[in-house]
């Protein structure tokens, strides 16, 4: 018997992940059972379970994989020295994101943001999927307070504000706007950069004034 290569085996794993973020966006966890995954990716149930052992295996491969891609590419941006600014970080990292699952849909529409939601309300309730969440979140927290600390080294961010208090807002824009994706309409990421770009822009005027920037 030939032996299946291991580019075949990770195409097909590839498959079967994909083809489960799809039915996870579409329909969420509960209401998704092996056998929809199975007519999505069109393959037998032994195909399927030689990667998986079940649906709860499959949530956590599907979200441990955007936690990882995700937290990768921020951890890339905090070693640059100095790091690309918040605008442009965020709108790399998330347009790499969005753009390496183009082709999920659902109904005609992007599945990752839709996927995430399900993810935040699945967490809710699945003990273990929190903690790979808990994880994964604390590995970009960890990423982003390094950017700040690189912003801050050279002189680009003001240096009395905590940098983990900037890590978790930044944190902050980058779910708000997934969720924004997910239930209104897909929008560019050349929008987030403009918003954030403006707000950046804004002076403060207690500084023209004399008074102290923390008010």
């Amino acid at each position: 018997m030939a032996r299946v290569s291991q580019e075949h085996l990770d195409a097909r794993r590839r498959q079967i992940l994909e083809g489960a973020a799809v039915c996870f966006a579409r329909n969420g966890f509960h209401a998704t059972s092996m056998q929809d995954v199975l007519k999505e990716v069109d393959l037998s149930a032994g195909a399927v379970y030689r990667y998986f052992s079940g649906k709860e295996e499959l949530i956590a491969a599907v979200v441990g994989e955007v936690l990882d891609s995700v937290r990768g590419a921020f951890e890339e941006a905090s070693r640059q020295s100095p790091p690309p600014p918040p605008d442009d970080l965020l709108t790399l990292v998330l347009g790499r994101t969005l753009g390496a699952r183009e082709n999920l849909t659902v109904d005609g529409e992007p599945a990752f943001p839709r996927l995430v939601i399900q993810v935040w309300g699945e967490t809710l309730r699945n003990k273990e999927l929190a903690v790979l969440l808990h994880d994964g979140y604390a590995g970009v927290h960890q990423a982003w307070t390094r950017i700040v600390e690189g912003y801050q080294d050279a002189g680009m961010m003001r240096a009395d504000v905590p940098p983990e208090h900037v890590a978790r807002t930044m944190i902050a824009v980058a779910v708000g706007f997934l969720a924004q994706q997910a239930l209104f309409a897909p929008a560019p990421v050349d929008i987030l950069r403009d918003g954030l770009r403006a707000l950046m822009s804004m002076p403060d005027p207690r500084t023209a004034t004399g008074g102290s920037q923390l008010g």
